[in-house]
């Protein structure tokens, strides 16, 4: 990949991340102008909004963590609100192919992510550490509890 076809690719990402998160609607916006050259699939397009999604959540979990260093756990639940609120069309997105994935591919990749995401909400809530069979599910409640608390697109 040249530095011209990556910097293309983010760009319309950016593009992508904007169209998704105004229709908030959950549905891959595979209609955005240079999509279909820019990513080989849906699911290469919904890994780069994972990404996105992933990258954001963990550096407002640090910033959090610096605002709230006694109170990880809220610290951990307050970014996962704040980047829900900041990015709505593409955390629908990531939710609607959880549930429905496209295809095999797709469950298993969506599946792989979320843990990834549990794991990173439980170690650094304090509550898990890297690679304890625990932190998916100790994950999954504190994102259950995240979302308790905001309103999240359809």
């Amino acid at each position: 990949m040249t530095w011209t076809s990556f910097r293309g690719r983010g760009e319309i990402l950016r593009d992508v991340t904007v169209v998704a998160d105004a229709r908030a609607d959950g549905t891959l916006p595979w209609d955005v102008e240079g999509v279909a050259c820019a990513f080989a699939d849906q699911l290469d397009l919904l890994g780069a909004l994972q990404l996105r999604w992933h990258t954001r959540l963990a550096g407002r979990i640090e910033r959090e963590l610096s605002n709230q260093p006694l109170g990880l756990e809220q610290a951990v639940i307050t970014a996962w609100r704040a980047t829900a609120r900041e990015l709505p069309g593409v955390r629908a997105i990531i939710d609607r192919h959880r549930e429905r994935p496209l295809d095999p591919e797709m469950a298993q990749a969506m599946t792989v992510a979320t843990s990834k995401e549990h794991e990173l909400l439980a170690v650094m809530a304090g509550r898990a550490a890297l690679g304890d069979p625990a932190a998916a599910r100790v994950g999954a409640e504190i994102e259950d509890r995240a979302r308790a608390g905001v309103a999240l697109a359809a």
